[in-house]
């Protein structure tokens, strides 16, 4: 056994102080669906309902009590890892959030800290947030936890693989992974491939942040100039130089991208059937099933989840990425004519199935048209068709905007 896999183990065994293993369940509904033995390792039942904890609790553990202050720049899973370790080792933590961050994970992270941290909003983004923590590291002589880029974290997220092969009669077949700076990827991947090489992976970023991708294409770490934030804690802009250096075999055919919209179906889809809330980075794992339906037919599949990113405030926003991803749900901007009879008209286009969700006029004056902005649902996409012809066959003039980023961040 290779002296990285003595230390995940090292790791796991001193986690036992801090939260059981968490489930390794085999799910009924996914395994029926694709004719496989899918089990998911619940990294949502952790404290935290994160795996960010090990990683931060193994660094932290390696330096106390000869440093007893902590510092970390995170508005999210690794910021209440860092916290929730605070309160068990009893020192000082620090956490810098960058001011936009919700009062929701603000209140989370430091009722996890037990008052034993303190949170600093500081700067619009999180690049200066980050800045700002490690240059208060210097001045109080504080140890700074990186969420992803550390050897000691990359060695407390393997502990995720020590469970599952614990938790397993016999090795996985395939092992999903979510990725983000890499931390967790590389940690169980550098595991597995000692105690279990039969073994394959496949990885999935949010399609707006594949920094992995990325790196591969280019042989080195890159940062990506622009990054979709929806999947907190896996839209990353730049995957880590210590976790790509565990991962730069990877084939970069085994990433797989994930439509941030389509995550959200995901999302709904395990809340209503299977009760389990997944925050948008710890559904990226299932999302991807369908397309490996065919490679994963009668295998045992393992997919790492977690949900400590997420709240029910954010689900009317998860519905309606999930609606407009499935076509149910579209936003039209329409030519109305400044005429008597003109929204009667339009709305017996309408069919049986279809409703309205919006309906705004963006610009209504003296002319002989009016720019109205109007959103509908319906329980077929297929019924967009006819309504869009008959929007043709009556001269009305509309541009669909649903795809259009821009318009629709500015208007709906």
């Amino acid at each position: 056994m290779t002296p990285f896999a003595q230390a995940a183990r090292a790791a796991e065994t001193a986690l036992r102080d801090l939260f059981p293993p968490t489930p390794l369940q085999r799910n009924d509904h996914l395994s029926a669906r694709y004719g496989a033995e899918i089990w998911l390792k619940r990294e949502d039942l952790s404290p935290v309902r994160s795996y960010k904890i090990r990683g931060a609790f193994n660094a932290m553990r390696k330096r106390v009590p000869d440093q007893t202050h902590f510092v970390c720049a995170s508005a999210g899973n690794h910021a209440q890892g860092v916290s929730f370790a605070c309160r068990h080792f009893d020192v000082r933590g620090t956490i810098f959030m960058p001011v936009t961050t919700p009062q929701q994970k603000i209140d989370k992270t430091i009722m996890f800290g037990g008052g034993k941290v303190e949170v600093r909003l500081t700067g619009d983004y999180f690049d200066q947030s980050l800045a700002a923590a490690q240059a208060y590291c210097i001045g109080a002589g504080a140890h700074f936890l990186s969420p992803f880029d550390d050897a000691d974290v990359i060695e407390g997220q393997a502990s995720v693989a020590v469970e599952i092969t614990a938790q397993l009669t016999a090795a996985p077949d395939l092992v999903i992974l979510p990725v983000g700076g890499g931390g967790l990827s590389a940690g169980v991947t550098t595991y597995l491939a000692d105690t279990s090489p039969g073994t394959k992976f496949r990885f999935v970023e949010p399609a707006g942040g594949a920094s992995l991708r990325s790196a591969l294409n280019a042989g080195t770490p890159v940062t990506l100039r622009r990054v979709n934030s929806f999947v907190d804690g896996a839209a990353v802009a730049r995957v880590g130089d210590l976790t790509f250096a565990r991962l730069k075999g990877v084939d970069a055919r085994h990433i797989l991208l994930a439509p941030e919209d389509r995550v959200c179906i995901t999302m709904l889809d395990m809340l209503n059937v299977e009760g389990i809330v997944l925050e948008p980075a710890g559904a990226l794992s299932v999302d991807v099933l369908p397309e490996l339906a065919d490679l994963i037919r009668g295998k045992t599949v393992v997919c790492v989840t977690s949900g400590g990113n997420f709240d029910f405030e954010r689900l009317p926003e998860v519905k309606e990425r999930a609606q407009r991803h499935a076509g149910l749900k579209k936003y039209f901007i329409l030519r109305m004519p400044q005429r008597p009879g003109a929204l009667r008209e339009f709305l017996e286009m309408l069919g049986p199935e279809d409703d309205i969700a919006r309906f705004e006029y963006l610009k209504k004056s003296a002319r002989n048209f009016g720019s109205v902005l109007i959103g509908i649902e319906t329980k077929q996409a297929a019924n967009f068709i006819a309504f869009r012809e008959k929007m043709d066959l009556a001269d009305f003039s509309y541009r669909d905007i649903t795809e259009d980023e821009a318009l629709a961040e500015f208007l709906i």
